[in-house]
């Protein structure tokens, strides 16, 4: 009699969970200094970064603004990428604020049914990308400490994303998307549109900022779990030794592409979590740069098991499937570090000053600011974390004492 297929995963369920439990237990001091490394990232970064993203998408979504845009983007979104004109609010907030605000809103489209499941398993598998606070703040100065190097990463990562977006057109059966055909640009059809939208929704002004803050600092939350979980997780693998088979996997793989093997162990932390695994990247001694590009280029498109884990966990809200969003990011990942390896003579260029010292030829405003917007995050996110979650809890009482 063969057993289940429900019953196996109950008890591969239970005993990873069980063997996990134990291991938190014999190794304490080593977890909570990984939740204090997730705890910090969260805390002085991640919090205060996506919190104004995703209050003003509530305040953009219910004042009609995303139906606007849609109705202007539809002529370019729809053949493009096959998704609705309001996927190109979602692909621009997505790339302006990071993982995984992209996930967010498209799983608010297909609540507001704005976009099928097929459209939003496709429009999920290109918006949610890295911002370039992260690209150039954390990663190119704050572990590489070389601004030159954001300017690749970004190019391969943003490239990478469109060449997605395009390749997930084909995604999905015409019989099961039965989307509209594409509409001439109206700027009159688009007012009325958001007219329209903004009519729908009678709550006052106040109620609706309350909602759109509770909603923004719940799902904050549960990204903070993960990123916690997910740290802890990866310095509990790496205890055990279970790393060492998939890195001996891993290794054999980078064998056969040509790149150093010592880079092993940082490609096996960037699939759990992208921060640190980028982290051992730079600190990797002896490696060419392009090189270690490369496998920043696909750590930072692959997402990590963390990012992707908070994307499932907002999508199961929704029909849209998680499964169809895993291989884009595989996909990706391969595409970025591909670009990566072909354009970094051409965009990695160094000029020297005329103190003699080697400065990026490639360093608009664009990546000054966000450099300087990565450090002062540093410098303040914490404050305005602290004072956001206090002025939630203030609400949160305030409402149950209505």
């Amino acid at each position: 009699m063969r057993m289940p297929i429900s019953l196996i995963k109950t008890m591969v369920y239970g005993t990873t969970t069980t063997f996990l439990a134990f291991s938190f237990i014999i190794f304490p001091k080593e977890a909570y200094e990984a939740s204090i490394r997730g705890l910090t990232m969260w805390w002085d970064v991640v919090f205060p970064s996506l919190l104004p993203f995703f209050i003003m998408s509530e305040f953009l979504i219910r004042f009609g603004v995303v139906s606007f845009i849609g109705a202007l983007f539809e002529p370019v979104m729809r053949p493009l990428f096959r998704v609705p004109g309001a996927g190109g609010f979602v692909w621009a907030m997505g790339l302006a604020s990071g993982f995984p605000a992209g996930a967010k809103l498209t799983a608010r489209l297909r609540q507001e049914k704005k976009i099928t499941a097929i459209e939003g398993e496709r429009l999920v598998s290109f918006s949610n990308a890295s911002n370039p606070l992260f690209i150039f703040g954390a990663i190119s100065v704050g572990f590489f400490h070389d601004p030159a190097l954001g300017v690749v990463l970004a190019f391969a990562h943003y490239v990478g994303n469109i060449i997605v977006g395009l390749t997930m057109r084909f995604y999905g059966d015409d019989e099961q998307n039965k989307a509209a055909g594409s509409r001439r640009l109206s700027l009159t059809y688009a007012l009325r549109l958001m007219h329209a939208e903004r009519l729908k929704d009678k709550r006052p002004f106040g109620k609706l900022m309350g909602d759109a803050v509770q909603s923004a600092i719940q799902t904050l939350l549960m990204i903070g779990g993960f990123i916690v979980l997910f740290s802890v997780l990866n310095q509990i693998l790496g205890l055990i030794h279970f790393s060492v088979i998939l890195s001996v996997i891993i290794t054999i793989i980078l064998g056969f592409i040509q790149m150093p093997t010592e880079l092993s162990p940082a490609l096996i932390s960037g699939l759990f979590e992208i921060t640190l695994g980028s982290q051992l990247v730079s600190l990797t001694n002896n490696i060419p740069l392009l090189q270690q590009a490369i496998i920043v280029s696909f750590i930072l498109a692959f997402n990590g098991f963390s990012v992707q884990a908070q994307v499932a966990s907002i999508l199961s809200e929704t029909d849209i499937r998680f499964r169809p969003f895993f291989f884009a990011r595989c996909f990706h990942g391969f595409v970025a570090a591909v670009i990566t390896y072909y354009v970094f003579d051409w965009l990695y260029v160094e000029q020297l000053s005329p103190a003699g010292e080697a400065i990026p030829a490639f360093h608009p405003s664009p990546v000054t600011a966000s450099i300087q917007a990565y450090e002062w995050l540093l410098q303040w996110g914490g404050l305005i974390s602290l004072s956001t979650l206090f002025l939630w809890v203030v609400m949160t009482l305030f409402s149950y004492k209505k």
